[in-house]
């Protein structure tokens, strides 16, 4: 168990931004949380799930990149010229290719390649949508609803900064591929040339990925993902008061995770963290360990106030098989989550003697009487 120091903990870091959160990549630790779980519009951040499902029809050899859709008179009202929303300038009854659209999506954060794909793939807008919400809850992003795949204003777009960063890292590990154009500044596509809209990127100091957005009332995001020295940031940021703001306070977030904080290995692979209680079992207890290094980053200069709490169901059935997963490590600095850690089994139990079982049973029966 991580012991807590008694030394003074640093000033905390202040933002001006409603809502963040920043994610070591590495190591998963939570370098800064503010309100991440607030239920709030996507805005175009809503795209990143629209490519999400996308490649994963790609992935599943539904479609092809070289699948072609036709742009609808909807697709181009809504999404195209006359919208005056960001837009790759699809011509009218013309039929573009599923490579031309992802790229007008990830980089122009096109709102007609959006509805382009959204009726060539489920038929409509509503039905995409619908497709957006069940793959947000096969990835586990539970508080994400989508009513259309442009995040243009509508009651049904609601997400958090939890699960946008989220979607965001699995959008960088599972799809790899997709990442060059996240970061690629511009494209020519129909003899249009346009920029990459993400506001972070020119400012070359390493990110490479992914979007930002707008919602009345609530305020202006992004999210981002920034490489410096071989260390990688996520970041998540929403309500800043306009443009200018969302761009400096990121740069001065990103900039400060950077230079404050350094790696710390905890536990090593393999390590036994801690034991739990066995019921019915040959033994008492089952040692609980760690299948990767516990790193996590603490705040340059300051001596970090660790704490760890380790969390099972009790007691544990038999039989148990090694490497079976049975909790939860969860590490803090102070009141800060810093990372969760899944337990594993370090070796099998299997079932006990007659008498052990029943020494057991009685066991638990006081203490729930109790």
């Amino acid at each position: 168990m991580l012991v807590a120091s008694q030394v003074q903990a640093a000033e905390p870091f202040e933002t001006k931004a409603r809502q963040i959160l920043l994610v070591d990549d590495k190591t998963d630790t939570v370098l800064l949380s503010k309100d991440p779980d607030v239920p709030v519009p996507p805005a175009s951040m809503a795209k990143m799930m629209t490519v999400e499902v996308v490649l994963d029809s790609l992935k599943r050899g539904e479609i092809t990149r070289e699948t072609s859709y036709p742009v609808s008179e909807h697709a181009w009202r809504t999404g195209g010229a006359p919208s005056g929303t960001s837009t790759m300038f699809a011509p009218i009854k013309s039929s573009i290719a599923v490579s031309d659209l992802l790229q007008g999506v990830v980089v122009q954060f096109a709102n007609d390649a959006c509805i382009v794909l959204a009726e060539g793939m489920a038929g409509s807008e509503a039905a995409f949508a619908r497709s957006m919400t069940e793959r947000a809850r096969a990835l586990g992003l539970n508080a994400s609803t989508f009513a259309n795949p442009t995040g243009l204003p509508d009651p049904g777009n609601v997400t958090t900064l939890r699960d946008l960063l989220s979607l965001a890292r699995h959008l960088r590990r599972t799809y790899p591929e997709v990442m060059p154009l996240y970061s690629q500044p511009e494209f020519e596509w129909n003899k249009i040339r346009q920029r990459n809209r993400n506001p972070l990127l020119s400012l070359n100091i390493g990110v490479d990925g992914y979007v930002a957005g707008f919602a009345e009332g609530y305020g202006y995001g992004l999210v981002a993902s920034m490489q410096q020295n071989g260390r990688r940031v996520d970041l998540a940021i929403n309500g800043l008061a306009n443009e200018k703001e969302r761009v400096s306070e990121a740069r001065r977030v990103l900039d400060w995770a950077m230079a404050n904080f350094a790696e710390k290995r905890l536990f090593e692979p393999n390590e036994t963290i801690a034991e739990a209680s066995v019921y019915g079992g040959a033994v008492a207890t089952v040692p609980l360990s760690i299948a990767e290094p516990v790193d996590v980053l603490l705040p340059v200069g300051v001596d970090a106030k660790l704490k760890g709490q380790v969390i099972y169901r009790w007691p544990v059935s038999v039989p148990i098989a090694a490497g079976q997963p049975l909790g939860t490590l969860k590490i803090w600095n102070g009141d800060q989550l810093l990372r969760e850690v899944p337990l594993k089994a370090a070796r099998a139990v299997e079932g006990g003697t007659l008498t052990s079982r029943a020494a057991d049973a009685l066991q638990e029966l006081l203490f729930f009487w109790l």
